[in-house]
């Protein structure tokens, strides 16, 4: 029987590696931002390709804000460096000096930087599926995360998120209203090249887990796969 009849949603098997392609080649990029911004119509897909991420109740809480002007880029840039001095104080010996060594954001290197927010108040969608679970809002926006992620790589385009931010500087200087979640903070552009490995684990700072380690049947295990 012809498989095409079968499963006629089946994408080739070109477009299927495509897309394994993208996952198993995203990575967190913190360097090599090249200085060059990515053109309107670009931008657009990506930021498409986040909205039409899956979410709970068809909420769609996912808000973003583009910064593309170098002086609030500085001044987030400064946030980062207050809250990496913080971070950096709570290791010591090897670990220390490991963690001085890594390279965790591209806020200036990046000619745009993207802000994700969530409104997990939202009534779009009626609170379907929040009853019980009021937190798959924020995963919605997490989801709007990845999707742009993919997207991005599958353009040649790198995106970082940066966590070590406090928040609170944050939204006095890009106004954000205090109803909205900070998610992510994002820097996004062309880069040199994406690295076979992901940064943390190339440069020792942590290994990657087996799939059959995280994976139990039936009931949670504490040490799947033995």
């Amino acid at each position: 029987m012809n498989s095409q009849l079968d499963r006629p949603s089946r994408f080739s098997e070109a477009e299927r590696l495509a897309v394994y392609r993208a996952i198993a080649g995203r990575r967190d990029v913190r360097r090599g931002f090249l200085d060059r911004p990515l053109e309107e119509e670009l931008l657009g897909r990506l930021l498409a390709a986040a909205h039409s991420a899956p979410s709970v109740g068809l909420m769609q809480p996912s808000r973003l804000i583009v910064v593309r002007d170098y002086n609030i880029r500085k001044k987030v840039h400064e946030v980062f460096e207050t809250a990496n001095r913080k971070a950096a104080a709570s290791y010591s010996d090897e670990r220390a000096n490991l963690y001085s060594g890594l390279k965790l954001e591209g806020i200036l290197e990046a000619p745009q930087n993207l802000c994700v927010l969530c409104d997990a108040g939202s009534g779009r969608g009626h609170g379907l599926g929040r009853q019980t679970m009021p937190e798959t809002a924020l995963y919605s926006t997490v989801c709007a995360i990845q999707n742009l992620w993919l997207a991005a790589r599958s353009e040649g385009v790198g995106v970082g998120w940066v966590s070590i931010l406090d928040p609170a500087p944050l939204y006095e200087l890009l106004r954000i209203p205090d109803h909205l979640t900070l998610v992510a903070y994002l820097c996004l552009g062309y880069v040199e090249s994406f690295a076979a490995e992901p940064d943390l684990e190339r440069f020792g700072w942590e290994t990657r887990m087996e799939l059959k380690s995280v994976v139990s049947y039936d009931r949670y295990a504490e040490e799947p796969g033995r």
